[in-house]
């Protein structure tokens, strides 16, 4: 049986297309914040299959987007979201919906960060006026 942090850091790795130890290279100097991101976090909760991967990220994009000046981590989860099949346009479709119920300048700011994840994976949108 795999253990809370094996099982996390498969679910981190398949999510950032690593062996997933950046975090706990990034929070040597913290190890219960390592714990709680990699045993708890992807180990118990992301790890779940109650979920398809695609709908978690969905889900977690969106919850970051509307919380506003979470930087770093929206910008893992639009990459790991692209990581793992989400299209670009169903981001762009996430930033949007942030505008409605979290308001404008959260939206702003995601919209931003989404475009810093697009353009370091060299994705380029075409935009198709309605």
């Amino acid at each position: 049986m795999e253990s809370r942090r094996e099982i996390g850091l498969k679910t981190l790795g398949d999510l950032t297309q690593s062996d997933g130890t950046g975090i706990l290279k990034r929070l040597k100097d913290f190890p219960v914040l390592a714990e709680g991101v990699v045993d708890f976090a992807y180990g118990e909760v992301l790890s779940r299959d109650v979920l398809d991967p695609k709908v978690r990220q969905l889900a977690t994009v969106s919850s970051l987007a509307s919380q506003g000046m979470l930087k770093p981590q929206l910008k893992v989860h639009f990459a790991g979201a692209l990581n793992i099949g989400v299209k670009p346009e169903e981001l762009i479709e996430i930033v949007y919906i942030t505008a409605i119920y979290a308001g404008m300048p959260k939206a702003l700011n995601a919209a931003a960060i989404l475009q810093e994840v697009f353009n370091e994976k060299d994705i380029k949108i075409t935009v198709m006026a309605d």
